[in-house]
Parts: structure tokens; C-alpha cells; sequence
């Protein structure tokens, strides 16, 4: 399969991934998940993830090129819809949003075995510490 070369910087991601995240929310919690991406023709990515916990949700998103770049639509078991840029640069894997009111960030080193970041939120008064995941591989991509 022929990857788009845009997405090329992004196949470090495909496989699995067990996952362990935490969320300010809950203090001490740990929770548990499983993610997988995987091509879809080699012009999409497609990342599923589940968790383990009833306030965390099971989502999926597509990771695809248009014309600024790439871009990553989110669906959740809610029923929360969002779009997101996305970027690998030098290394990191980026995800952003900058909607008003309401503004994520991530930056994680990619590649490797085990990939770790902390998605930042801004409601308004500045970025804090959010999200934060650890990502190990499970299975080949």
C-alpha cells in the first residue's frame, strides 16, 4: 500500500495501543484503554479508541489531508463531533484546536514503543494541564 505522502510522517501510529490516562477530574485515577490506527487505503488513518471508564469515551477519528494541511474529525460516544489540525514535526506528533472559549493542544514525541503527552486545555484563562496519556504498543501496524 502507497501512503499519501502527506500522511507519511504519521506511520509510527499504526497498530495497537494499550493506553493508561489520567484527567485532573480524577485525582489518582488511572484508566486504562486500548487505541488502534489503521490505514484506510493508505489516504486516511483511522484511530478507534476505548476506555475503561464511564467518564472517559470510546471515539473515533480519521486523520486525512485537505487543503491547509491534515486534519483529524472526532466523533464520540456522546455524540461530541470535533475538528482538529494535526502535524508531525521534528518528531512531535501535534493536535490542536482554537476554537474561542474552548481551545486543546497536544504535543508527544512519536515513534518508539511507548509515546507519552499531556493535551492542554484553555477555556478561556490560559492552557492547563488536561488529558494526560501514556500509549504502549500492543501489536504491529
Amino acid at each position: 500500500m502507497e501512503l499519501d505522502p502527506v500522511l507519511a510522517p504519521f506511520a509510527p501510529l499504526a497498530g495497537a495501543w494499550t493506553t493508561e490516562a489520567t484527567h485532573p477530574m480524577l485525582p489518582g485515577v488511572v484508566v486504562p484503554g486500548t487505541v488502534t490506527y489503521e490505514w484506510l487505503g493508505g489516504k486516511f488513518l483511522v484511530e478507534r479508541s476505548t476506555n475503561e471508564h464511564a467518564l472517559f469515551p470510546d471515539a473515533i477519528a480519521v486523520l486525512g489531508p485537505d487543503e491547509e494541511g491534515v486534519r483529524m474529525d472526532y466523533f464520540d460516544e456522546r455524540g461530541v463531533t470535533r475538528v482538529y489540525r494535526v502535524a508531525v514535526e521534528d518528531g512531535v506528533f501535534r493536535v490542536w484546536r482554537d476554537e474561542p472559549g474552548f481551545r486543546q493542544r497536544l504535543a508527544m514525541p512519536i515513534g518508539g514503543d511507548t509515546m507519552e503527552g499531556t493535551y492542554e486545555l484553555d477555556e478561556g484563562e490560559g492552557f492547563k494541564p488536561d488529558l494526560r496519556m501514556t500509549f504502549r504498543r500492543s501489536g504491529a501496524g
